[in-house]
């Protein structure tokens, strides 16, 4: 199995999981529908990915955390519907399609996030995963640090307040570390934790995450500037237009193409202790560092 093959597989086994989670759920209202709406609505699912292979590569199974890789999805996907919020970023399209609160209107669109972050929780403390209970405490504790004030939410708060206004390169880094790069460091410490890693594995893996999440978050900025609305799914723009602070203005185009490189070099050599086994992983780096949308 190829290094591509290994991570697709482990793309449709988190899709397949995740479209069985709300299907047997009683109507209320739209709000599964527009839970469903935002969540199968497709993406790179790197997340889920993640988490799966360095489960795996940490020599835990996959398929026993998949709760877990179905929980990470929805907390990112409950951010995205907020972000696009007319009180955020007011943006009318993501993923090639209207907005959550576009279609179902901000009201139905606030809480069907509610509903997806508090889900996340409801699957992975469910009775029928069969994980040791550390294990499963420790790695809702990993996801609950990532997703609030000390994580995302912490980065989200800082976005806002620095629209309009410069900021320097060690607050964009930081707003970036907790806003995007929070969530991708715990898929991979979650990981890590379920499958019982070590601390040396631990280390490797939260290391390889924080370099991955940095050139992914560069990258994306490199591409609402110089990207195709049509293959990105999204306005391109939206960074200018909203006057915010990104790596692209504070470094320009040139220097920010040489960071991804250097950080996509950074996150390989973290996994060297890994081996050969960790080429899947290597794989997903380079090619997130090189990727039009």
């Amino acid at each position: 199995m190829s290094e591509q093959e290994r991570l697709d597989s482990h793309r449709a086994m988190a899709e397949a999981w995740i479209k069985t989670c709300f299907q047997d759920r009683a109507p209320r209202g739209d709000l599964y529908d527009a839970m469903n709406y935002s969540l199968l609505a497709g993406g790179k699912r790197i997340r889920p990915v993640l988490m799966l292979e360095t489960c795996r590569l940490c020599g835990g199974e996959p398929e026993q955390i998949l709760p877990f890789a179905g929980a990470i999805e929805m907390i990112h996907t409950y951010s995205l519907i907020h972000d696009d919020l007319p009180c955020m970023d007011d943006d009318d399209l993501r993923r090639g399609r209207p907005t959550n609160h576009k279609v179902y209107g901000e009201a139905t669109a606030v809480l069907a996030g509610d509903a997806l972050l508090t889900a996340a929780f409801e699957w992975m403390l469910d009775p029928s995963v069969t994980l040791p209970p550390q294990r499963v405490l420790e790695a809702a504790g990993v996801l609950a640090r990532a997703a609030g004030a000390q994580g995302m939410v912490g980065g989200q708060v800082l976005d806002m307040a620095g629209e309009g206004h410069a900021m320097g390169l060690t607050e964009v880094e930081e707003l970036q570390r907790l806003k995007t790069g929070a969530l991708i460091r715990a898929a991979a410490e979650m990981g890590c934790v379920l499958a019982g890693g070590s601390d040396e594995q631990r280390k490797a893996v939260c290391r390889y995450a924080e370099r991955l999440g940095l050139a992914f978050q560069i990258q994306d900025d490199i591409l609402d500037v110089v990207g195709d609305e049509a293959t990105l799914g999204k306005p391109v723009g939206s960074d200018a237009k909203s006057e915010k602070n990104t790596f692209v203005t504070l470094k320009g185009l040139e220097e920010c193409h040489r960071l991804v490189d250097r950080l996509t070099d950074e996150a390989v050599e973290a996994l060297s202790l890994f081996g050969e086994e960790s080429e899947s992983l290597c794989w997903l780096a380079r090619s997130l560092a090189s990727r039009d949308k």
